[in-house]
C-alpha cells in the first residue's frame, strides 16, 4: 500500500510545476487505476479518503501540498514529499507562501508580505461549529440573543433602550418617557395586557391610543387591540424566560423598514428594452420583482402596525446618458406595479465630467467613490413658494412630483398651500446626497448588488451609518480558476484585483449578506462555495489572505427569490395561456429565414426541443451546449435545439467576451452542419413573451437546459420550472440545489460534455417509452417550486431580517467598530492605489 501511495503521489509530481483541482487528480487515479489492476487497492485506502476531501494540489517538485476540506467550511493544509512519503501540516500562511512561489519572479522567503486577516476582530462573536448550520445565521443569532437573555437579565436592558430611542421620522414609536428601564416596561405590559383583554379584538387602535399613550407606550405595537395585545404578550415572554421563536418574531414586527436603497451601478437598469444587453440580465430581473414583493409585504405591515406612513424604494444605478433606446438617461423612474418604488439614477463622473456611454462591469471600479459620495458638486437647492387656491381646485398633480413637497391649509373659501420644491443646480450629484434628497434623511436598510453595488452599499453604510445587506448574485472569483493567483493574466481585461478587494471589504462590512443557496456560501460535498473561496487565497506580489471571511458567521442567511408568477406559470393554465402571441413565437422558431432575428432553422417541427437561454458570455457556456448536440447523432436525431442570446451579428456587441462567443457560434454551425436542427435567435427582451415561450417549448414536450460552469442561482432555472418545463442544470452552484436530480429535474455536469448528451438522451428514449415520464418531471419541478422558491416568502424573510440584524447591529457596534477602522486602513491603503492604475473610459464619438 505504501507502494501504492507514492506511486500515485508521484504520477502527480510527474505532471510538472503548477496546480492541480479536484477533478484533474480525479481523472489522474482514474487513468492509474485503469494502467494497473494493483492501484484498485487505493479505493479502500485511507490515503484515497484524504485525497478526495483535496480541492488543490500545488506540484512542485519533490513537494505536492494540498488543500484539504474534510467538509463545508473546514480547511486543513498538508504538504507531502513524494520522495519520503512524509507528511507536515502546513498554516494558511505557509500553504498561501508554498502556491505563490508557483509564480515566477515572486518573493524571496525573506520577504515581507500583507497579510490580511480578520479573525481576531471576530473572536468573541458567536458562531455555529456545524456545516448544516451554515447559512441559517438569524436562527443562530436568536438563539444566542435569548441564551443570553435568560441567563442574565441585566442583558434586557439594550431592548428597551433599543425600544425606547426608536424614531421615525422624529417621531417617537414604540415606548415614549413614561417607561425608562426594564422593571417600569414590564409592570406598564402587564396593565396594557388587563386592559387589551377588555376590548373586541377588532378594536382600532385610535379608540385606545391615549388610553396606552397614558402608560408609555406610542404607535407601532398595532392596528386593532388583538395585534397590540399579540405584541404585548411576546415581549412579556422575552423578558420572563426568552426563546428563539419569540424574539425574531417580536423584532421582525417592530416598525423599522420605511425607507429602503437598493444598489445596482452596472450595465443598462430599466424595465424595458434592456435584457439582454452587456452586463444586463438576470439581476435586474431579480432586483425588479424583489421590490414589487417587498413594497407589498412593507404596505401590509406598516397598516397592521398601525402606522400611516408611506414607504419607499429606491433603486440606485447608473445614469447613462447614451442610453441605446433605452430610460437609462432619465434621473427617476417609477416601477410599474408599484406606488413608492422608483429608479434614481446617478452618472458616472471623472473630473472631465460625466462619463455618457455603456462601460463594462469589470471597468466600474475607479467611478465607484465619487459615485457614492463625491467630494465635488453643488448642493441639493431648497425653494418654498406660497400659493392660494380656489377650494374646488384639483391639486393630486402636484403630488405626482417626487421632488415636490405640499403642506395644504384648508380654508373657508380657498386652499393655502405651502410648496417646497427641491431642485439641483447644473452639476453632479452623489447617490448619497439623491438618496437624502428623496428620502428627506436617511434610509433604513441599504441592500447592496453585486461586487459594485456591495462596495457602494459600503461606502453609504458607513456615512449614513444604516444596516447592510448584501447579495453577491455571482463572485467572479469561483467562476475563473486561479484568477486569484494568475490575477496578473487577467488584470488588464478584468482588473480582478480591485474586484476581490472591493469583496473583502463589502462582504466584511456588511450587517448580514443573503443567498439564494446554502451552494453560494459553502458549496457541497465536492465543490467549494462562492463565498467559501474567499476564506483563503492570495494574489501573488499585492497581498496574501489567510482569514478572510468565515462561511460559519451568523450573518449569512439563505432567501432563496422566485420568479414572477404573473409571467412565469405552468403550461398546463390553458385560461391564462397568452395565445395570441404564438403567432410570434412560430415565427421566432421555425421561420425559414435567415437574418438578424434568427439562424438556423428547424426541418422537422415535430421533434421536441432543447431550450437554453442565457446571456452569451463563457462562464453561461451556451457554445458548449451546442457542441456538446452538435457531437452527438442519437440527441439530434430525437430533438431540436434552440438557444436564445447575445447578438447574431458581431459587430453590434460591444461585450469582449460576448464576441468571441458569437465567432464561436457561427464557427460550431458551419463545422458541424447544424441547419435543420438548430436555431439561434438573439437576445429576447420581452419578459410576457418569454415566460409564453417557456410553456411553447413545454407543448412541444421539450427541456430547458441551463449548461453554465457555474451559477450562483439560477433564475431562469427557477422561470423554466414555474412554468413546467423539465430542467437539466449545471451541478456548480444554485441549481445543484433548487433540482432534486431525478425528481424535479436533472443535474449536469458542463465539463464532462459527453455525460450532459447521454442524461439526456437517456431522459427523451424514457419519454418515447414511457407517456408519463415527461409529465412526471415536469410536476416534480412544480411541486419543488411551490414549496421553496416564491416571492412571498422572500419578502417576508427579509424584513425579518432587517429588524433582527438591526437590533444586532444596535447592541453590538462597539465590537464592530473595530472592524470598521481595519478595513477603512485597508481600503484606503490597498483598495484606492489599485483602481488607479485602471484606465478611465473615454467617449470619443463625442
Amino acid at each position: 500500500m505504501h507502494y501504492v501511495c507514492r506511486f500515485a503521489i508521484y504520477r502527480f509530481v510527474a505532471k510538472g510545476k503548477g496546480i492541480l483541482q479536484a477533478h484533474d487528480m480525479a481523472m489522474e487515479l482514474e487513468i492509474v487505476a485503469k494502467e494497473d489492476k494493483s492501484m484498485e487497492k487505493l479505493n479502500s485506502s485511507p490515503f484515497i479518503k484524504v485525497l478526495e476531501s483535496a480541492q488543490e494540489a500545488i506540484l512542485m517538485s519533490p513537494f505536492v501540498a494540498m488543500a484539504l476540506r474534510p467538509r463545508p467550511g473546514v480547511w486543513e493544509y498538508v504538504r507531502i514529499n513524494v520522495y519520503e512519503l512524509s507528511v507536515d501540516n502546513l498554516s494558511v500562511a505557509e500553504y498561501l507562501h508554498f502556491k505563490e512561489e508557483l509564480v515566477d519572479g515572486q518573493q524571496s522567503n525573506g520577504s515581507y508580505v500583507l497579510e490580511l486577516d480578520f479573525e481576531p476582530f471576530n473572536a468573541t462573536f458567536p458562531r455555529p461549529t456545524r456545516s448544516s448550520s451554515i447559512g441559517n445565521g438569524v436562527q443562530f443569532l436568536n438563539r444566542h440573543l435569548s441564551s443570553i437573555m435568560f441567563r442574565n437579565k441585566e442583558s434586557l436592558e439594550p431592548l428597551v433602550e433599543f425600544l425606547r430611542t426608536h424614531k421615525h421620522d422624529g417621531t417617537v414609536m414604540m415606548l415614549n418617557e413614561r417607561i425608562h428601564d426594564r422593571s417600569k416596561l414590564q409592570s406598564a405590559l402587564v396593565k396594557a395586557e388587563e386592559y387589551l383583554s377588555k376590548l373586541p379584538p377588532d378594536t382600532p387602535y385610535s379608540d385606545f391610543e391615549f388610553d396606552l399613550q397614558g402608560m408609555g407606550f406610542e404607535r407601532g405595537w398595532g392596528d386593532t387591540a388583538k395585534r397590540v395585545s399579540e405584541m404585548v404578550h411576546l415581549l412579556l415572554e422575552i423578558l420572563q424566560a426568552p426563546d428563539p421563536s419569540s424574539l425574531e418574531s417580536f423584532l421582525g414586527r417592530i416598525p423599522m423598514v420605511f425607507n429602503v436603497v437598493i444598489v445596482s451601478p452596472h450595465g443598462y437598469f430599466g424595465q424595458a428594452n434592456v435584457l439582454g444587453l452587456p452586463d444586463t440580465g438576470g439581476q435586474i430581473v431579480y432586483i425588479l420583482d424583489q421590490v414589487r414583493a417587498l413594497e407589498t409585504e412593507m404596505l401590509q405591515r406598516i397598516k397592521k402596525q398601525g402606522l400611516d406612513v408611506s414607504p419607499k424604494i429606491l433603486i440606485v444605478t447608473r445614469l447613462i446618458p447614451d442610453a441605446q433606446g433605452t430610460t437609462c438617461n432619465q434621473r427617476l423612474e417609477r416601477i410599474s406595479g408599484t406606488e413608492h418604488t422608483y429608479i434614481l439614477r446617478v452618472p458616472f463622473r471623472t473630473e472631465n465630467g460625466i462619463l455618457r456611454k455603456w462601460i463594462s462591469r469589470f471597468d466600474v471600479w475607479p467611478y465607484l467613490e465619487t459615485f457614492a459620495k463625491a467630494s465635488a458638486g453643488k448642493n441639493l437647492s431648497c425653494h418654498t413658494l406660497f400659493m392660494y387656491l380656489p377650494i374646488s381646485q384639483d391639486i393630486s398633480v402636484f403630488f405626482s412630483f417626487p421632488s415636490l413637497h405640499l403642506v395644504v391649509l384648508e380654508q373657508t373659501h380657498y386652499l393655502q398651500i405651502y410648496c417646497i420644491i427641491f431642485s439641483y443646480c447644473d452639476c453632479h450629484q452623489d447617490a448619497s446626497n439623491e438618496i437624502s434628497a428623496e428620502l428627506q434623511g436617511v434610509p433604513d436598510l441599504i441592500i447592496g448588488n453585486y461586487s459594485d453595488g456591495n462596495l457602494v452599499a459600503t461606502l453609504l453604510s458607513h456615512k449614513l451609518g444604516t444596516t447592510q445587506c448584501n447579495i453577491a448574485h455571482a463572485l467572479e472569483k469561483t467562476k475563473y480558476p486561479d484568477s486569484d493567483m494568475y490575477w496578473r493574466k487577467y488584470d488588464e481585461k478584468y482588473h480582478f484585483a480591485s474586484q476581490f478587494t472591493a469583496d473583502l471589504i463589502a462582504m466584511n462590512n456588511a450587517d448580514f449578506i443573503i443567498t439564494s443557496t446554502y451552494q453560494e456560501i459553502a458549496g457541497g460535498k465536492n465543490n467549494v462555495g462562492q463565498y467559501e473561496s474567499h476564506t483563503a487565497f492570495t494574489l501573488p506580489g499585492l497581498y496574501r489572505v489567510v482569514h478572510g471571511i468565515d462561511v460559519f458567521d451568523p450573518k449569512f442567511n439563505i432567501v432563496s427569490p422566485g420568479a414572477d408568477m404573473a409571467i412565469y406559470f405552468p403550461y398546463s393554465d390553458r385560461e391564462n395561456r397568452l395565445t395570441t402571441l404564438h403567432g410570434s413565437i412560430e415565427e421566432l422558431l421555425y421561420n425559414p429565414e435567415q437574418n438578424g432575428e434568427h439562424v438556423g432553422f428547424l426541418s422537422n417541427q415535430e421533434k421536441p426541443i432543447i431550450f437554453s437561454m442565457a446571456r452569451l458570455d463563457k462562464v453561461k457556456n451556451l457554445t458548449g451546449l451546442v457542441e456538446c448536440y452538435a457531437k452527438n447523432d442519437r440527441l439530434r436525431e430525437l430533438v431540436n435545439l434552440v438557444v436564445v442570446g447575445g447578438h447574431i451579428d458581431v459587430k453590434k456587441s460591444r461585450d469582449r467576451e460576448e464576441m468571441a462567443e458569437i465567432e464561436k457560434m457561427h464557427d460550431l454551425m458551419k463545422q458541424y452542419n447544424l441547419h435543420g436542427q438548430f436555431r439561434w435567435i438573439p437576445a429576447q427582451m420581452n419578459r410576457a413573451r418569454n415566460g409564453e415561450l417557456y410553456r411553447y417549448i413545454a407543448d412541444t414536450k421539450g427541456a430547458f437546459v441551463q449548461p453554465a460552469f457555474y451559477e450562483a442561482f439560477g433564475l431562469t432555472v427557477v422561470e423554466a420550472m414555474t412554468c413546467g418545463l423539465p430542467t437539466f442544470a449545471t451541478c456548480h452552484g444554485g441549481p445543484a440545489e433548487i433540482i432534486e436530480n431525478g425528481i424535479s429535474g436533472f443535474h449536469i455536469d458542463p465539463y464532462h460534455p459527453d455525460q450532459i448528451a447521454a442524461v439526456l438522451v437517456s431522459f427523451f428514449e424514457g419519454c418515447q417509452t414511457d407517456e408519463k415520464y415527461w409529465n412526471k418531471i415536469s410536476d416534480g419541478g412544480l411541486k419543488r417550486i411551490y414549496e421553496r422558491y416564491t416571492w412571498k416568502i422572500y419578502s417576508e424573510r427579509l424584513l425579518t431580517l432587517a429588524g433582527v440584524y438591526g437590533f444586532w447591529k444596535h447592541v453590538s457596534k462597539l465590537e464592530r467598530r473595530e472592524t470598521r477602522r481595519y478595513l477603512e486602513m485597508f481600503y484606503i491603503l490597498k483598495y484606492q492605489g489599485l483602481v488607479k492604475s485602471i484606465p478611465l473610459a473615454t467617449d470619443e464619438h463625442h
